[in-house]
């Protein structure tokens, strides 16, 4: 342990594909390296639809097999899962945390104040990769949106998060944001958002992360990220990027 936070991923979509392979592989970097790295797939977002965990743990077992870590799938689909000795056990033995997509909503429900999500995040201040690639980015965040209540012209609804990042909103899939929501409903998103906190959008195949070593924010993967300003403002970044969050 090193007492100091790990490296932490905010990822817009790619989870397990090799067009991630750079970005994962930087993660395992700041471990010391695959032989160091001992990941936990986590596949809670994706929980309400059937079969879906069993894929997402087995494309992630997959994946981070090919980069050489060791790796195993946490399944938590429940709030009892949280708390099975078994579960609690290979979260221990991790250092590497990943949880994949679906709905964030139903990630907030099933870690918040729980054993394994205590676990999580000690072992995360402590040196511990933290990545949520898209329902689990959003997770982390002080808060998340009901996107399908925006998408139906709904007032945005802004649900508490797992609160990891206290004044950040993540948005992922950002480049293909206008085709869930219309100019006027977006623009409605971002005005309602509440105070005191910073909206990114993370472009899919891209992630944003927080290295453990110079605790700077990197754009890392192909596209773009986007720091959002209301009424509208939206300043991007490239790969390469350091991304100031005040």
């Amino acid at each position: 342990m090193t007492g100091k936070a790990g490296a932490l991923a905010l990822v817009g979509s790619g989870e397990f594909l090799d067009v991630m392979n750079t970005t994962d592989a930087m993660l395992i970097n700041t471990l010391g390296g695959p032989e160091q790295a001992r990941v936990a797939v986590i596949p809670t977002a994706s929980g309400l639809e059937s079969g879906m965990p069993q894929r997402w743990a087995e494309m992630g077992l997959s994946h981070f097999g090919k980069l050489g870590a060791q790796v195993q799938a946490a399944m938590i689909i429940s709030r009892d899962d949280t708390n099975k000795p078994e579960i609690l056990d290979t979260l221990r033995n991790s250092n590497f945390f990943y949880f994949s997509g679906g709905n964030p909503g139903y990630v907030i429900q099933i870690f918040r104040d729980t054993p394994a999500w205590e676990i999580i995040t000690q072992a995360h201040l402590n040196g511990a990769v933290l990545a949520g690639c898209s329902a689990g980015a959003m997770a982390f965040g002080g808060y998340t949106l009901n996107i399908r209540q925006a998408m139906s012209g709904q007032i945005p609804d802004w649900v508490p998060a797992l609160g990891l990042l206290p004044n950040i909103i993540t948005f992922p899939h950002f480049d293909r944001m206008s085709g869930f929501l219309t100019a006027d409903r977006f623009n409605a998103v971002i005005e309602s958002v509440p105070a005191g906190t910073i909206m990114l959008g993370v472009d899919e195949d891209t992630a944003l992360v927080r290295t453990n070593i110079s605790g700077e924010w990197l754009v890392s993967g192909h596209q773009t990220v986007s720091v959002l300003n209301a009424p509208g403002g939206v300043k991007k970044y490239k790969v390469g990027d350091v991304v100031q969050l005040g």
